[in-house]
Parts: C-alpha cells; structure tokens; sequence
C-alpha cells in the first residue's frame, strides 16, 4: 500500500495474532502510525506480506476492514451490546439471553457470545438494565451465620437458581439482634426480592417486607408469606426408632436458641415420636447452637439421666461429644449422641457422628423458585405455602458411630 500525502502507512492488516502497535502505545488501533513501524513490504507484490485475513480466509475488503478496526477500537473504548453482537455474529436479543438469561440458549451460542465479550471486555450494566422494568436482575440470600456448615447448602442451591435463571445473588449475614431487619431493609432497596434463611425477625416484620417486596423464608412459618420448612418428624422418627431399638428409654434434647422455630419445631417432633413410643424426653438448654454450646450443656445433661441426646445441630452434637470423652464416658457403650443437618465434617469426629440430613439445597432452590415466580408476576393468585412441611423435603437419619446399644453399667 503506499504512504499518504503525509508519509505514513495505513497497517491496520498487520500480523495476525500480534498486539497492535498503537494499542501498545495507548492510541486507538485506528490510527495512523509512521511508516518505519509498518511490517515489511512484500517487494515482488507491492503489498503487505502478512495482512490480517477476513473470516473467509481472504484479505479483508475495505467495508470489513473498516468493521474491524472498529471493532478493535472498541478494545480501548467503552464496548456495547451490538459491539459484541457483531464480533460474536448473532443479533444483540442474542447476546442479552445469552449472558442475562443463559438457559435460553444453546451452550455453543453462550460460549460465543461469552468469548466475544471476553475479547471487548464487555459486562452487563445491571443498573441500565433495571430503568424499562424496574427490576434489578438481582434478589438477596439473608443468612444467620455465613460460617455455619448448614448454610453452605442453601448457598450452593440458591446460587445454582440464580445461574439457571441469569440473575445475580446477593449474600447477607445477621450479625446480631435488630441486625436482621437493618440488613434485609437495605438489602430490599437494591434487589428485586430476597429469601431469609432460618430468620430471627418477628412475623410482623417480615410480612411487612414482603408487602413492599416478594420475600421468601426458609425454615419458618410466616403466615401470608411464602415458606419453605422440610418435613422434620420422618428423620426425628428414625432416630428415635434407632435408640430405642438399642436400649435407651430417656433421651435428652438439646435445644437451639429460643427464638429458633427450626429449633421448636424438632423438639416438638422428638416430643411427638418419643411419646408414641413411650420413651420420656427431656429438654435442655444451650447457651448457643456451636461446638461450645455443647460442651457446656454436658454437664447437666449427664445429671438428667438421659443416656441418649437428639441435638439441634452438628456443632452441638460434636461438642458434647467431646466433653464427654473427655470425662471418661465411652460412646456409644455409655451414651449416644445424635446430630442433626449432616454438615461437612461430621463424620470426621472419632467415632463418626450420627446425624439427621436436612435437605437444605433443594429447600433453597424452592425457596427462590416461588420468589422468582412472585418477582415476574407468575401465579398472582395463588396462597402461599405456610400450612404444611413440603413432604418432597424430607429429613432422613444417617447412622454412624456415635450410636448404638447401651451396653448395661457394671454393678
């Protein structure tokens, strides 16, 4: 090609794969740059030897040309919807279901369209997105304790919903009293809904933020509101009829905080099946639902003589586990010990601890599936479900070593 009136070359065909000079220097790719720093000329054809290739494998014409060095500036510059369209050759509705709704897309059509906003540095302007519908494309996940095992789950089922449906997920953590209504207030104003796992809120304040908002619960009642509780009593059932089975006649509860209705609601299923079976219950308060709470509640527990205990949680069943151990009692000869959520980690205790399964994934994908569904609008006149445990939730008694047959006290 030869030089302008000015001197300089046009070498926006330069090698193909190598950085651009003028992006190296900060310029726009389109630029022109001196003739020195253009690659050699191929002297037996007069042109460029090594000129950037059209997607046919031809040099490009002068419209392709002139698209991708517009494109190539879009690099250093500010990339759109039709910027990516373009490089990744769909139409721009394309690329919107593509990285806002990916489900409605073939995956090769989604890797595509994800490589060529790779390529232009593009990202979803979420706040843009929000101003026709008045949505934000994001909804909250309001949890008690972000270090809680048992919340892994609900994490992990919320987050694989949000991916499905291409919408963002905002993580919470209550870090205290009245902190839980502050969080869900500010979390409210920025997302389209949120789910409140396990919540310390009064039912009045909840169904007041589901007035200005959708909002789901898990692991609580809330009457008006939509709740996700899994059937509890079938796994409380087994367990009961596992001790029984081995000897024991008194089994103790420990108890989770007293505004916990997950907490309640297991003491009100060990009550239930320990009465059919004529076996006598006792409660017994923890200081708080961790591995601590159980160690300092041992103490009392071997007083009441209880030679079994249903735990609130995991942490509390490993805790009393090792208090005991630790003051000479043998488990499970001398007392077993039952957890409850099958967190990780809870067959890494010696002996492996014995526990109930919640099933807090899929009460976290249904949570936010009736949460979406009342965020667009679906099935405005349905009831929400407050009355009854979901029976397709169920919990299940998983036996390991920290259970067994009471073996009778030398005399």
């Amino acid at each position: 090609m030869a030089p302008g009136a000015d001197g300089r070359r046009d070498v926006s065909g330069d090698r193909p794969g190598a950085a651009h000079p003028s992006l190296l220097a900060g310029a726009s790719p389109a630029a022109w740059i001196p003739c020195s720093m253009a690659p050699p000329q191929n002297e037996a054809a007069g042109t460029l030897s090594t000129k950037r290739k059209g997607a046919s494998g031809s040099n490009p014409t002068g419209p392709q040309k002139r698209d991708m060095m517009k494109i190539q500036g879009k690099r250093s510059a500010k990339a759109t919807i039709h910027d990516v369209a373009k490089l990744a050759g769909v139409n721009a509705s394309t690329v919107s279901r593509a990285l806002g709704n990916p489900g409605r897309v073939s995956d090769k059509t989604r890797k595509l369209v994800q490589d060529a906003a790779a390529e232009l540095n593009y990202s979803v302007n979420w706040m843009a997105r929000a101003l026709p519908t008045g949505r934000t494309g994001m909804v909250g996940l309001i949890l008690g304790d972000l270090a809680n095992p048992g919340d892994f789950e609900i994490i992990k089922g919320a987050q694989a919903i949000a991916a499905q449906r291409g919408i963002g997920l905002v993580l919470a953590e209550t870090t205290g009293p009245g902190s839980a209504e502050a969080v869900a207030h500010r979390m409210q104003s920025s997302t389209d809904g949120i789910v409140v796992a396990s919540p310390c809120m009064t039912d009045v304040h909840i169904r007041s933020l589901n007035r200005l908002k959708p909002v789901a619960v898990i692991n609580r009642f809330v009457e008006g509101v939509d709740s996700v509780v899994p059937a509890i009593p079938p796994g409380i059932r087994e367990a009961v009829r596992h001790l029984t089975a081995n000897g024991h006649r008194k089994i103790a509860y420990l108890a989770g905080p007293d505004r916990s209705m997950n907490s309640a609601l297991r003491w009100e299923s060990l009550q239930s099946a320990c009465e059919w079976g004529g076996t006598a219950t006792q409660l017994i308060p923890t200081t708080t639902p961790t591995t601590e709470g159980g160690r300092s509640a041992a103490r009392e527990l071997r007083l009441s003589g209880a030679t079994a205990a249903v735990c609130f949680n995991d942490q509390l069943a490993i805790g009393l586990m090792q208090e005991l151990q630790s003051a000479g009692v043998n488990i499970p000869d001398d007392f077993s010990v039952v957890g409850f959520d099958n967190i990780f980690g809870s067959d890494f205790t010696t002996p492996a601890l014995t526990t109930i399964t919640s099933p807090f994934r899929e009460c976290a994908t249904a949570a936010l599936d009736m949460l979406l569904a009342a965020v667009h609008g679906q099935g405005q006149d349905r009831k929400p479900m407050t009355v009854q445990p979901r029976p397709d939730l169920r919990t299940t008694l998983v036996i390991r070593g920290s259970s067994g047959r009471l073996l009778p006290r030398a005399t």
